[in-house]
């Protein structure tokens, strides 16, 4: 298909998820590199309860808190 042909789909809000390949798709920035923190006791145990409080686990916590906080600073 034509750029200009499924750019027209998506302004008209025809479904185009069938036309990609998403077997390839790369979110930028997205790369991961496995560190290991050492946090002490009290501080896990806050960051599981506060994990159970929204339904997620503790890396998504850690992950979201730490986006927010680097975002802030990018900003200021």
């Amino acid at each position: 298909m034509k750029a200009k042909k499924f750019d027209q789909q998506f302004d008209d809000g025809v479904d185009i998820a069938s036309s990609l390949d998403l077997s390839r798709a790369k979110r930028v920035l997205q790369d991961q590199k496995r560190v290991n923190v050492d946090f002490p006791t009290w501080m896990i145990d806050s960051l599981d309860r506060e994990a159970n409080k929204l339904g997620v686990t503790r890396q998504s916590i850690i992950k979201v808190w730490l986006a927010e906080r680097l975002e802030a600073s990018r900003s200021s």
